[in-house]
């Protein structure tokens, strides 16, 4: 079958630097698909990319097959973004934030106003929903911009490290929307720094170095591929991160140093 959403040995550079070079992975429907590594690997290089927010300097991003570059407002009306940093209009209220998406999106008005009511409801917004935007908290924002994204119905998601700011039961929520939306046939692409969110919701795992692809490979195979170790540490060896436990000790004791 098809993928939902391809990359081809995308690249981009930004004059003599290479941010990342040659990421090729695939997403078909039901699949979770963790994009991890340390800052400054190029998650976020990759996912502006994939949403067509930067050209790539080489390489292709292709929806069911085709280019989207060649039907953008096409592909953006099948994918569902959350950024890693929101920009939004304080001014508006979140209804009417929501509102101004739905429009985008083409939403009937009695559609909207139906969704709109049982997505804030459910992520406990509905008492806030006509506070202006610039009033809400971090994690209230980061509430509206997941409803946003969810909206429509999308037939991709690309979440960037979308539990910022979250609560406990916020994130549980969230959780529990991303693994019913993959079963329900959704492509979701998950980018995070944090090792256990990528593990406990990905079905599928892209492991980033410097800008390359270091490891990819469905989440079972990764934990078998690693001997032994663990995922955690297979990150850290694979990523050359250094001995966690070792420098946790080595900064404890130089916090406990006796004074001179």
């Amino acid at each position: 079958m098809t993928p939902i959403l391809e990359t081809c040995e995308l690249t981009k550079r930004y004059g003599a630097a290479t941010a990342v070079r040659d990421i090729s992975f695939s997403i078909g429907g039901g699949q979770v698909l963790g994009v991890l590594g340390p800052n400054g690997a190029g998650k976020s290089t990759i996912v502006k990319m994939v949403t067509g927010l930067v050209d790539p300097s080489r390489g292709a991003v292709l929806f069911r097959g085709e280019r989207i570059a060649q039907d953008l407002s096409r592909f953006k009306r099948s994918l569902g973004y959350v950024p890693e940093q929101p920009d939004l209009y304080g001014f508006l209220t979140g209804w009417e934030y929501l509102d101004l998406v739905a429009t985008m999106r083409g939403l009937a008005p009695r559609r909207f106003r139906e969704k709109a009511s049982a997505l804030l409801d459910g992520f406990a917004l509905y008492p806030h929903r006509d506070e202006p935007i610039h009033s809400y908290s971090k994690g209230m924002r980061q509430r509206i911009v997941i409803i946003a994204a969810v909206l429509h119905d999308p037939e991709l998601l690309v979440l960037d490290e979308p539990f910022s700011g979250l609560d406990m039961a916020s994130a549980l929520v969230l959780r529990g929307v991303i693994a019913l939306l993959a079963s329900q046939g959704k492509a979701i692409l998950f980018s995070s720094p944090v090792l256990e969110q990528v593990d406990q919701l990905c079905s599928d795992l892209v492991l980033l170095k410097n800008g390359s692809v270091a490891a990819a490979a469905p989440m079972r195979e990764m934990h078998a591929g690693f001997a032994g170790l663990g995922l955690e540490a297979g990150f850290m060896q694979l990523t050359e991160q250094g001995d966690a436990h070792r420098i946790a000790h080595e900064i404890v004791a130089a916090v406990r140093a006796p004074a001179a």
